[in-house]
């Protein structure tokens, strides 16, 4: 197999089962990132994207097919190899799901005429879908995007969350979102909530207190929580301490900055609490960490 890692940012691929993978991959720079990644023809391709906007290139650049922001991209053709050549635009992220076309099968054996590329006419030709994201669906990416669980059971998580997903992909009823989540049916509350996860990312250093951020946002402080809380399964806070760990970790990769700029950088006026919030995400020191990559 063959990928490129966006430099700044990262690239996640969690095998579920034998020919079936999950791909989170975040450009966080500033300029584009291309990532590669080979996906022969016995495969089904699901492209998700939660923010900014990628293109997939196929044929040495003969065609194109983007996918934007809170939208999605089916992709399966049975005659040729279509591998992942995505040119990832700045600060995109996407979730990819890809299985084998058996494993799809598998999934709907008894509803394939539900689906329909899964008909006996349709199965041997190729199929390119584009779609918005639902409420419902936008829920479970983010979950996927953003856990903080033991790592003993991530892969048991996103199987259950990448079920979910494909369950939801394929559900048209005109009520499914609402029997998802009452509060994700207005799509406006749902904007609100994401500006608020922008904000506090954008503001990480010195974030807004929540009644400012509820403020800013235009929803009341009772919303603001129980909406971030289903939409990014966890607390402004908490959601906010993890997403600072985590480029903490990044910066720390990147070797640019020493532990106590890092620190600063994610807003911690002295090292000593950087160090001490460090270790309890990650079970070491910056220091240790930043030891641990020059040996391995």
């Amino acid at each position: 197999m063959k990928k490129e890692n966006v430099a700044q940012g990262s690239y996640t691929e969690v095998l579920i089962e034998d020919g079936f993978y999950v791909l989170k991959v975040q450009n966080d720079s500033l300029v584009k990132q291309r990532v590669i990644r080979e996906i022969d023809s016995t495969f089904i391709q699901f492209h998700f994207c939660l923010k900014g906007h990628a293109k997939f290139i196929f044929n040495e650049g003969m065609y194109a097919l983007e996918v934007s922001e809170e939208n999605s991209l089916l992709l399966y053709n049975t005659q040729v190899d279509l591998p992942m050549n995505m040119e990832m635009a700045p600060n995109s992220w996407i979730v990819s799901v890809v299985m084998t076309i058996r494993k799809f099968h598998s999934l709907f054996s008894n509803e394939a005429d539900y689906i329909p590329f899964l008909s006996n006419e349709n199965k041997e030709k190729k199929y390119y879908a584009q779609e918005e994201v639902s409420p419902a669906i936008a829920v479970v990416l983010s979950q996927i995007m953003n856990y903080n669980l033991h790592p003993s059971i991530k892969e048991l998580y996103i199987m259950g969350k990448v079920y979910e997903l494909i369950s939801l992909y394929f559900n048209k009823s005109t009520d499914a979102d609402l029997e998802q989540c009452p509060f994700l049916v207005d799509e406006d509350n749902v904007k609100r909530i994401r500006q608020a996860k922008e904000i506090m990312i954008a503001q990480m250093a010195e974030p807004p207190s929540l009644p400012e951020l509820a403020q800013q946002i235009g929803l009341s402080l009772k919303k603001l929580k129980e909406g971030f809380k289903q939409i990014y399964g966890d607390s402004v806070y908490s959601f906010l301490f993890d997403y600072k760990m985590e480029h903490a970790r990044r910066l720390l990769e990147l070797g640019q900055n020493n532990v106590n700029e890092v620190g600063m950088k994610i807003g911690y006026s002295t090292s000593s609490h950087f160090i001490a919030a460090f270790k309890k995400k990650y079970g070491t020191t910056p220091k240790k960490y930043v030891m641990s990559l020059s040996k391995s």
